[in-house]
């Protein structure tokens, strides 16, 4: 869509490129710092979950596991998982949610994102759902790391609402990012995952790259910068192979279209209210008997699983352990386990490792096909799926994951298991303007009427405002009861001219402050770091303009 502004900077939302530029470097260099330090908190809990269930799921090799499963169960250690998950589920909220519904949630409301404490719980919640085998991805934790490293870097640098807004984006890419070794496929799907439409903020893009790469650049000199998954040599499938690939894409995203189904069987009111502790106990319940009676492959996310999948070590068996997890995403979803990245990714890449062996095909391949599939039926992301496929698989498997991940997009909808995304941007609260600020439909200069001295709640000369063009009484004829308000220029108007400016319905520029007096507004006037604006807007359209405009001093 034509964007109806006549020059770039003449948009509201718009960013300061200079600035946001060093924000999302510094922003990545922190936050890769602070995952430093969760990595290494993590090291200190995960053997404590081992001592407790007395069992150890593989790891990846860029996380520094074995590829091997060690322990055997204890039935009075999973006894403690009912109680794990109902801390769990009471630390994380049904609203906003996981981080990552938290992350989606906010940006949509306008940057109402929970307080401090509340991000705080989350974190909590989330380390201590994966510390204990609990179907909690290891990727919501740095996520979350990076959103509180947004708020970090507010408190030494003055944010306003835009660039807050777009760093705390910027912040869960670079969080993101250094734990799937993955920079750039992080930010794509950071940047795609709050639409279930197949849809970008392009403004959004570019930060959350720059953040992602300077991150993991911190990041990696630290944990090295191999490949979060090994995965063997991938050749592109020959032609009288790919009718068993297609089907595995078809399964798989089948397997996906499914779950959303099954996610939303339980009713909202009962997960959202006070019985939601009791279904986080009763899915830590199941998580426990299942490991017990059947396979313990259920602890962890997964990801150890299906590297062994994607190395060959795992049969037609892949199949039954996808199965599970499965289950668990469709009963646990809904009560915020397994809404990462992680989770979807394991799920859907066992599936497709052995629906792969029952073909007769690689089953690296397969796996990847799986795991592109399954990201994108629950989560909404085809480019990022695609470009984690090819990070970690190879230039080799880009033609056959971007055929998975679209025909996985066309064929479930536009659903998600992430609460919080919108269909697209047009129904976006952020930009429809629902009960907060309003974005302009087009860019016209409304020519000012003068206001009576006596609506001014600020210092200006009576004899100036007397200068003004149009009547006296019109500028407060209207039954809305419009009032005067002077603020500074804000940066991303210096030196534009008044027509160029872009006003929320219900707002009028009616003089400009310049060397103490009131001058009338020209359509040809350039704005200078020095003016002041005289706005006559109803006290809500104002409100709008403040929130959207980023003026200083609000």
């Amino acid at each position: 869509m034509r964007s109806p502004l006549p020059r770039a900077r003449a948009m509201l939302t718009r960013l300061e490129t200079g600035r946001i530029v060093v924000l999302s470097v510094l922003l990545g260099l922190l936050v890769g710092g602070l995952c430093i330090l969760l990595r290494s908190l993590l090291g200190w809990l995960l053997p404590l979950g081992t001592w407790l269930t007395g069992f150890a799921p593989p790891g990846t090799p860029g996380d520094g596991g074995l590829l091997m499963a060690f322990g055997d169960l204890l039935p009075w250690g999973l006894l403690f998982l009912p109680f794990l998950g109902a801390l769990y589920t009471w630390l994380v909220p049904a609203e906003p949610g996981a981080p990552f519904s938290q992350l989606v949630r906010g940006y949509h409301n306008r940057g109402q994102w929970p307080d401090l404490a509340g991000q705080v719980r989350a974190l909590a919640g989330t380390l201590l759902g994966q510390a204990t085998g609990l179907l909690v991805g290891r990727d919501s934790a740095f996520v979350m790391v990076g959103q509180l490293g947004t708020r970090l870097l507010g408190q030494a640098t003055q944010l306003d609402n835009v660039e807050f807004r777009t760093l705390m984006l910027a912040g869960a890419a670079a969080g993101l990012g250094t734990v799937l070794h993955a920079p750039l496929a992080a930010a794509v799907l950071i940047a795609e995952v709050l639409y279930r439409r197949f849809e970008f903020e392009f403004e959004v893009l570019m930060p959350c790259v720059l953040a992602s790469v300077a991150a993991y650049a911190v990041y990696g000199v630290f944990y090295g910068f191999g490949p979060l998954l090994s995965v063997p040599a991938v050749q592109v499938p020959a032609l009288s192979q790919t009718p068993a690939f297609f089907l595995v894409a078809l399964g798989v995203t089948l397997a996906g279209w499914l779950l959303l189904r099954a996610c939303r069987l339980i009713p909202a009111a009962w997960t959202d209210g006070w019985l939601r502790p009791l279904f986080g106990g009763l899915f830590g319940l199941l998580t426990a008997a299942v490991a017990l009676w059947s396979t313990p492959s259920l602890l962890g996310d997964g990801m150890g699983w299906w590297q062994l999948g994607l190395s060959g070590f795992l049969g037609t068996e892949a199949t039954g352990m996808g199965l599970w997890r499965w289950l668990l995403l469709a009963l646990g979803a809904r009560i915020a386990f397994g809404g990462g990245v992680f989770p979807s990714l394991a799920a859907g890449g066992l599936l497709g490792v052995g629906l792969g062996q029952l073909l007769s095909v690689d089953p690296s391949l397969a796996g990847l096909i799986g795991a592109v599939s399954f990201l994108t039926v629950t989560l909404n992301v085809p480019v990022g799926a695609t470009l984690l496929a090819m990070a970690w698989g190879g230039d080799a498997t880009l033609p056959v994951a971007l055929v998975a991940a679209g025909l996985a997009h066309f064929l479930s909808g536009e659903s998600g298991i992430v609460p919080g995304q919108v269909r697209s941007r047009a129904v976006s609260p952020l930009h429809l303007g629902t009960g907060l600020a309003v974005l302009p439909d087009t860019v016209r200069f409304i020519p000012p009427r003068r206001a009576a001295a006596s609506a001014v709640p600020f210092d200006v000369p009576a004899d100036s405002l007397a200068d003004l063009p149009g009547g006296a009484e019109a500028a407060l004829a209207s039954p809305n009861e419009r009032e005067l308000y002077r603020r500074a220029v804000p940066r991303s108007w210096d030196g534009t001219k008044l027509h160029l400016l872009a006003l929320p319905p219900g707002v009028e520029v009616v003089g400009i402050v310049r060397d103490g007096a009131v001058r009338i507004p020209r359509p040809e006037l350039r704005l200078t770091a020095d003016d002041e604006l005289v706005f006559l807007a109803r006290p809500d359209a104002y409100a709008a303009l403040e929130g959207v405009l980023r003026l200083p001093g609000a």
